[in-house]
């Protein structure tokens, strides 16, 4: 948000806000002055925004929608920011060009995706769990959207007519004492499960790889390698 120049007084979008954790600290970041917009498709999820709206009386719009959907003021926007979001839609592109619209010559978009989502590995290997893992995949790949659509940003800004400011990888290596060991063993828990239903592994496999995860989280030295992501700034000119 630094790099981006995001401040006080700015009119900002939180593309795909989830909860709202980061609208809420963008809300603190922009002040009585500034604004946030959070969109999301998930009434739990605004609800949920709604609420921290209130409990700390921030300058909040939470709008419950598609992105398709969504209602932006044109040359409203100072900045946009959207994580895990654009992977999981197969019109990337066109929603951008739909924020690009709405922001005002100058203003930035920040957008973190996964570059390589087949990072994800561990050390010792586990057969069972890069059995799973490798499933997760290969449901990502075949859903409506691009899981590595983070590869592809920087062209893809450009041509919808911004400037590509900045560019990073984001990459973290967890230990089972690390809080960050905490998104995978999570993530597994919830979404190995979910492949049974849609016949990517069956239960004697999600039950393996499980065990082999709580195997993993008492080795010493274990690691686990998460998913490349990238962080691309582009500013519109």
């Amino acid at each position: 948000w630094k790099l981006a120049n995001f401040n006080a007084g700015q009119t900002i979008l939180d593309l795909g806000c989830g909860p709202g954790f980061c609208s809420k600290e963008l809300a603190f970041m922009v002040g009585n002055e500034g604004r946030v917009i959070g969109v999301d498709k998930s009434e739990h999820f605004i609800h949920f925004l709604n609420n921290l709206k209130d409990q700390y009386a921030l300058n909040i719009e939470a709008q419950q929608a598609d992105f398709n959907d969504m209602i932006l003021q044109p040359n409203s926007l100072d900045g946009m920011y959207c994580r895990w979001a654009l992977a999981w839609i197969p019109n990337p592109k066109e929603i951008l060009l739909k924020v690009y619209d709405a922001m005002k010559p100058g203003g930035r978009m920040i957008i973190h995706e996964y570059y390589d989502w087949s990072t994800l590995q561990t050390e010792p290997r586990k057969s069972g769990l890069a059995n799973a893992i490798a499933s997760c995949l290969r449901s990502f790949k075949e859903s409506e959207g691009e899981i590595d659509i983070g590869r592809e940003l920087p062209i893809l800004l450009e041509e919808i007519g911004l400037r590509v400011t900045s560019t990073r990888f984001m990459l973290k290596l967890a230990m089972p004492s690390d809080f960050n060991w905490q998104w995978p063993k999570t993530f597994f828990r919830s979404y190995f499960p979910r492949l049974i239903e849609t016949n990517y592994l069956n239960e004697s496999e999600v039950r393996s790889a499980l065990k082999e995860m709580d195997e993993l989280e008492k080795t010493k030295g274990a690691t686990l390698c998460t998913p490349l992501m990238v962080e691309v700034i582009a500013e519109k000119i």
